[in-house]
């Protein structure tokens, strides 16, 4: 059964189920649907067709017993020559000493590498010894952890195919996949983990994106329709004239987006229908202001209010932002995992009686011994770091609470509303007068020691800077190992009395928490991390953030980082250390240097990726989906759009036995909780 532990399949012993674990990967099931998360093609051209600097793949056989040579520390060169349609090509590895055991003479060997048409030589980073039988092998790439390495998990994941495959039961019903021509569930399975051509590999992929979004859709039709039907004659008769005078007794005027956006959000808080609305602003744009004065609003009708934000920091950052907006005319109280005993009695007691206006927390809000006198607004700040349980346990907390989502993640205007079916959308698309832009840079790593000697400036002037490591998708431990590097190179480059500090994946929630508050203290001057800050953590003294690799991020991941840093007064800079290599990657880093609209930025990130895109790159839709993405498939989208609406319109989750599959799974995924009729 496909709910078999992954132990039971030939190769999984405890180490390895360990690292399994460690992956989220406890059954068949969740191995199965383990998915590459990028794949490298080997096509093999004739010599006359390479490009100068491509990377290109060859096959040949090896004409002389390979020379290794050692330079610097655990540094090696390896070269041989290899006979490709009787042109001696040079062959060049660096650091792969090991390689040596593996490639003889007379070997006939397939490698991937940088061209030099000029010198006829390839600088290789794969090989593989033996003769490649596709013009155009394609090899997937997952990212692992622990100890696993690709050929073990694929060889793992050969034996659960072949052992479990036939299982996989399909959940689209049978008219779809012929009017769409998409391919049945177990063999496009199979297809995305051993892809026979590109071609199999794109019908696999159309047919996984299609079914995430018929799904997705469904979900947040069904929701929006239950919302509607659940909140009829609810309505909250907030004081105008006194929501009025708090918003004229800020110290700013609201930008002509944000007094848009409120009017939305009031106008829905004062209507007979549960808001259910998503409130999407760049970084720094003032969501939190319009969130406050909603909440206000909420106060003068005689309810309370809740904001959960998904970090105890973002938490207490909250906490004080709003105390200060709203002075003693509002009792504010902090509730998170870390308030225990009788403080946490006293909060909850006091929270029952309405003895508080504003509570604001993390998924401590939804325990079940949380009680409100009378919930109006439940506030929850980046939706997407909570699943739709989490959310409606929260909004249930209050018998008719209106609901209001927000985001900083920029999405482009023209999928928002596909992409968010469910909701309203108000976007802030204007930012408050007065605030600095972010001056953009982009650097090749030969800069480095300025970049760093540049750091040590502004630390001296009390400014601190953020430096974001290489990513490395295939292996947590190497990504791990470079936030490693980097942080001992820079804790050995800089004088004793600059601290630098260290953030990754690995360390346990209240350790990323220490390191959050050090930095957020000023007790640590550059914090290296992977890219594990969170979105949302305000550190004023922040000026500098330098971005390794920057062509291996998304432009909206690219703008998510910067919005780190130029949160106080100060001026302050971005760095991207980047060297790509295709005309994409270029544009990208160009576009960047020019713009600190995140919209624009999502607007142009829609332009440049084209079809191809999927190929030797990493997938980055809604956190909801594996293989489909919300900018290149906005088509499918719209189609699989189209099509929950007509399930549920002619209600066939109930009436045709064919969709019994999509109903089981909104039934798992707690949707599917209240009558359609």
């Amino acid at each position: 059964m496909l709910s078999d532990s992954v132990k039971k399949i030939k190769g999984v012993g405890k180490k390895v189920a360990e690292d399994l674990a460690s992956m989220n990967i406890h059954t068949v099931e969740d191995l199965l649907f383990y998915l590459p998360y990028r794949y490298d093609i080997f096509e093999i051209k004739p010599l006359i067709e390479l490009i100068h600097e491509d990377k290109v793949t060859i096959m040949g056989r090896v004409a002389n017993e390979p020379s290794l040579n050692f330079f610097g520390k655990k540094k090696s060169r390896l070269f041989f020559n290899v006979m490709v349609e009787n042109v001696a090509v040079k062959a060049v590895m660096f650091n792969k000493a090991f390689a040596k055991k593996h490639i003889k003479q007379g070997d006939v060997v397939t490698l991937t590498g940088k061209w030099d048409a000029h010198r006829l030589q390839i600088t290789v980073n794969k090989y593989k010894v033996g003769e490649t039988q596709q013009t155009d092998e394609i090899q997937p790439v997952y990212s692992l952890k622990g100890d696993l390495k690709n050929h073990r998990f694929r060889k793992i994941m050969s034996d659960a195919l072949n052992g479990y495959g036939e299982e996989i039961e399909e959940r689209l019903p049978q008219h779809y996949l012929i009017n769409y021509k998409l391919p049945i569930r177990h063999e496009a399975l199979k297809i995305m983990h051993f892809p026979p051509n590109r071609k199999a590999l794109k019908h696999a992929r159309r047919r996984f994106t299609y079914e995430e979004f018929l799904l997705f859709q469904l979900k947040i039709q069904l929701l929006r329709k239950l919302n509607r039907e659940a909140t009829v004659g609810q309505k909250q008769d907030f004081s105008l004239e006194r929501v009025q005078q708090f918003k004229n007794s800020l110290p700013f005027s609201l930008t002509n987006a944000q007094d848009k956006a409120l009017k939305q959000i009031l106008n829905d808080i004062q209507s007979p229908y549960r808001m259910n609305r998503l409130l999407q602003g760049d970084v720094g744009s003032g969501k939190t202001v319009v969130a406050a004065i909603a909440l206000y609003a909420s106060i003068t009708a005689n309810r309370q209010g809740a904001l959960m934000v998904p970090t105890e920091i973002l938490a207490e950052q909250h906490y004080e932002s709003l105390c200060e907006l709203y002075g003693d005319s509002v009792t504010i109280e902090l509730l998170t995992g870390s308030i225990k005993g009788k403080k946490r009695e006293k909060i909850l007691s006091a929270l029952e009686k309405n003895e508080i206006d504003i509570v604001i927390g993390t998924h401590a809000l939804i325990q079940d011994d949380v009680y409100f006198h009378e919930l109006g607004l439940v506030i929850i700040d980046e939706q997407h770091r909570f699943g739709v349980k989490q959310r409606r346990m929260l909004r249930d907390k209050g018998k008719h609470a209106d609901v209001l989502f927000m985001t900083a993640t920029p999405i482009p205007r023209t999928l928002a509303i596909t992409a968010f079916g469910d909701m309203d959308v108000s976007i802030i698309d204007e930012m408050p007068a007065g605030r600095q832009e972010i001056e953009t840079y982009w650097v090749k790593e030969n800069m480095l020691e300025r970049i760093l000697d540049f750091i040590q400036k502004k630390i001296k002037n009390g400014e601190q800077a953020y430096v974001i490591c290489p990513l490395i998708e295939e292996s947590d431990k190497l990504d791990i190992q470079n936030a490693v590097d980097l942080y001992e190179q820079l804790a050995t480059y800089y004088p004793s009395e600059i601290r630098v500090g260290l953030m990754h994946g690995k360390l346990h929630p209240n350790e990323k928490d220490d390191v959050m508050k050090a930095f957020i203290n000023n007790q640590l001057h550059v914090l290296v991390s992977t890219t594990v800050i969170e979105v949302g953590v305000n550190v004023p003294n922040a000026t500098v953030m330098v971005i390794y690799d920057a062509e291996r991020f998304g432009l909206a991941q690219l703008h998510q980082l910067r919005g780190r840093v130029g949160r106080g007064s100060l001026k302050s800079y971005c760095i991207l250390i980047a060297e790509p290599k295709g005309m994409v990657g270029k544009e990208r880093m160009r576009i960047m240097t020019e713009t600190t609209d995140g919209f624009f930025l999502a607007e142009e990130d829609l332009k440049l990726r084209g079809p191809g895109d999927f190929f030797g790159k990493k997938q980055s839709g809604l956190p909801e989906f594996k293989v489909a993405d919300v900018v290149h498939d906005y088509r499918a989208l719209e189609t699989a759009r189209n099509d929950a609406s007509q399930i549920l319109e002619e209600e066939l989750l109930i009436s045709d036995i064919q969709y019994r599959p999509l109903l089981q799974y909104l039934e798992e995924e707690g949707v599917f909780s209240l009558k359609l009729d």
